[in-house]
Parts: structure tokens; sequence; C-alpha cells
């Protein structure tokens, strides 16, 4: 529990400053003021405190170094205000469920999370909003400060230059990987035996029986169904759009008719609805893919798989004219969502589809699997053929190589600077007091006046 406790802290960032500093008590003082916005000695010492946790060694400079990346945000926030920068109630929303959803799955439960900082789901939202909102807002005035910065391709061959040969970074091993599928088709049939059984069921809630313990019975969701189908309090865009249509149009303890999202049919009973956010109850019913299908679709991979071993046609090819994934426009070649690139290191692809990872990773450059069976980005069955185009060994970045990997970092670079001027600029005309016993901090921006 300590160690999930420490990886919690460790990701939450500032927006759980509030709901930490209420365990976390500290003698408070305003240390700084940054136009209209100020800055307290807790929220120094709490994420000093993040700091500690990750394992890190404190020494004299870093609370002075805290101090300046809030008077940054603060700077960068005050600005957004001026600038009448906004951000809408359900993208705040969106982001903070997006965060709970993480720190509840690093704790365990809901319930787990709420018995660690002693308040309800509803409380620690309360909590976290404001200081969410804070964070988009101070992230768009970045956005809109480096939005319009590029670099040239002799910018970057002049960055790479004037890298001292000791600093040049390693590049890990890198791979590209591509797939060829079959998706598994669901007969008619199927779909109509679900959809009936689905009635009876929901018929038995209109004639009187509980919905929460058909739920429990016979919803195929693993993450609600012990909960009698519940989901807890969800907003606006955070869930499937067909799902959320009908959710939002029901009043309390209403059953919906049978609706299809990517995940299968369900019905769903409104509990209760708190401005624009709801919970709901759901029973989930997924039709199944049947043996046949199942043995059709991985004759036809293997098919496919004999003919590019023995040379009759390119694995590029194929995946064009055959496969059912979207890779296939680029020739089967998946793209890694983290970076927009068809590069992959280890641990992203990993991170992003283990199963996918330990069945490349044996495989050499050139190499295909045998057609394996997995699930797909909405949650249908496919057989796959995965195939390793080219897997870099491990080696100092290079132009040649690494180009786009240097380019990032010439950018992000250049991004920072214009930050910089920006903030020389604008300090110069915004009200900026620093208190004791921050004042002999030895800043890398002076903002003392």
């Amino acid at each position: 529990m300590k160690k999930t406790i420490i990886i919690f802290l460790l990701i939450s960032g500032a927006a759980f400053f509030k709901v930490v500093s209420a365990q976390n008590k500290v003698i408070d003082q305003v240390v700084a003021v940054v136009g209209g916005k100020v800055i307290l000695l807790s929220d120094i010492e709490n994420e000093y405190m993040q700091y500690i946790a990750q394992g890190l060694t404190p020494n004299d400079s870093m609370k002075c170094q805290l101090l300046e990346e809030m008077m940054l945000q603060k700077l960068l926030l005050n600005q957004a205000i001026l600038d009448s920068v906004t951000v809408g109630d359900a993208q705040v929303e969106s982001e903070m469920n997006r965060r709970l959803r993480y720190f509840i799955d690093q704790i365990g439960s809901q319930e787990k999370l709420e018995a660690y900082f002693k308040k309800t789901i509803i409380e620690i939202k309360s909590d976290m909003r404001q200081s969410i909102k804070d964070m988009l807002l101070t992230q768009s005035m970045q956005s809109k400060i480096t939005e319009k910065v590029t670099v040239t391709p002799s910018e970057v061959h002049t960055f790479f230059q004037n890298i001292p040969k000791d600093s040049i970074p390693l590049i890990e091993s890198e791979l590209e990987i591509g797939k060829i599928t079959r998706i598994i088709p669901i007969s008619e049939l199927e779909k109509k035996t679900v959809k009936d059984k689905l009635n009876v069921i929901r018929d038995r809630i209109i004639k009187g029986e509980d919905f929460a313990t058909l739920a429990k019975l016979y919803s195929e969701d693993p993450g609600s169904y012990k909960k009698g189908g519940e989901l807890g309090f969800y907003g606006r865009g955070e869930l499937y759009p067909e799902f959320e249509a009908v959710a939002y149009g029901l009043k309390p303890n209403e059953v919906s008719p049978i609706i299809e999202t990517k995940a299968g049919y369900h019905i769903i009973q409104l509990i209760e609805r708190r401005g624009e956010q709801i919970n709901v109850r759901h029973i989930l019913l997924q039709p199944k893919v049947s043996p046949d299908a199942m043995l059709k679709a991985k004759l036809s991979l293997d098919s496919i798989a004999n003919l590019i071993n023995k040379d009759s046609i390119t694995f590029e090819k194929a995946a064009f004219k055959f496969s059912d994934n979207p890779s296939r426009n680029n020739y089967g070649i998946i793209v890694n969502p983290q970076t927009g690139s068809s590069k992959f290191k280890t641990n992203e692809l990993k991170d992003i589809n283990e199963s996918v990872f330990f069945i490349v990773d044996p495989l050499k450059v050139g190499e295909l699997s045998k057609s394996v069976l997995l699930k797909n980005e909405e949650e249908k069955q496919e057989y796959c053929l995965l195939y390793v185009k080219s897997r870099s060994t491990p080696h100092k970045a290079n132009l040649k190589d690494d180009y786009g990997f240097i380019q990032t970092i010439a950018l992000n670079k250049k991004q920072n600077e214009a930050l910089m001027k920006w903030v020389d600029d604008k300090k110069n005309n915004t009200y900026i007091n620093i208190m004791e016993p921050f004042k002999t901090c030895k800043f890398k921006n002076n903002w003392l006046k």
C-alpha cells in the first residue's frame, strides 16, 4: 500500500495540491504574489514532500526552484485571464475524471481513494476542479505563446553540431512493426439472440425486479457488475456517444431501451444527475463470435502468411490488399500513438500493448509471427499477423537515423527560449512580490525587482 500511495502522489502533481494539503497541515503564509495570484508556503511544502516521496535527495535550492516554477505558472495563468483565454467545463470535467480513473486504478478502488483522503469522490472532485481548470488555462496560454515557433533543417543541424560530444543522447533500441488483421465477424443471428435476452431482462425490471440484482447476475461488464452495474459519476464526453446520448435523456430510475456501442448492447438506468454529471447503472451483453467464424478468419490469415513466407507477395502489398486494419493504408506499418512516428521504444510498446510486445520481441527483422488472436482498439476480436520491419541497436543520436528526435529537442529548446523572452517582457509589467525567506533565492529569471 505504501508503494501505491507514493506512486499516486508522484503522478498527481499540482491538481491534487488542495486534496493533499488537507492531510499534510502546514502553518501557512503567502510567499509570493504574481498579478492577482498568490503562492502559499503550503503549495511549496506539498510539492517538496512529493519530491522526497519519489526518493529524490533534497538540496538547499529545491524550494527556490519550486517557487520559480510556480511563479511562471501564475504568470501564465494571470495572462490567460487578462487575454480571456477559456476552457470549457466539459474539458475540465473530462481531464479531472481521466486523472481520477488513473488514480483509482493505482490505489485499487474508488472506496480506497475515498478512505485515504477521508472524503467522498464528489468532495475530492470539488477540491480538484479549480486546480485542473487553472492547469488547462496555463497550458493553453503557453501553447498560444509557442504555437508559431518552428525550426528549419539548418537550425536542427546547427543545434546538433553544438551539442558537446559527451552530451549527445543515447537512443534506446527502437523497432518498426506491421500488422495484417482479419476481424472476426459476428453473425446477425447472434446479435438478435443477445438483444432478445436483454429485452427479457429489461421486461423483468419494468415489472418490478431490481436492476442492480439482475446486473450482478447477467452483466458482462467486468468493471461494474459486482456493483450492480453502477458506473459512478461521469461528465459529458466521457462515455460512448451512443450511451451518453440516451443516458442524459433519462429520468431517475427510468430504464432505457436497448442501445448498441462498440462494447456491445446495453440497457441503462439513471441513478442520479448533478448538473452535467450523471451516475447510471447498466447491464452489458456482448455478442460472441462463433467457432466457425474464428476458424475461417484464422485459415484466411494463415494462407496470407504462407504467401508472404514463400515470397509470393511482400508483407507491405499483402497488408494493403488483405488487412482489415486502418494501418493497411500505411502498408501495414503501425503508428506509435504517443509520438506519431512509426518507431517504438521497447518500453513504449510494452506500455501500449503488452500482448503485441511479447509476440514481436523474439522476432528477427523481416520475420513474421504466426496468426494470433487479439482484441483491437474497439474491443473486437481479430486474428493478426505481426511483422518486424526494422530494429535498431542502442546508439548515440545522429542526424541520419534520429533526425525526428533531434528536431523535437531543438524545437523544445527554441519554444522554451520564446517562453523565457515572453516572461522577461511580461514580468516587468506585472505586479510581483516575493516575501521572506525566498528573497535570497537565486532565480534563473530576475523575478526580484
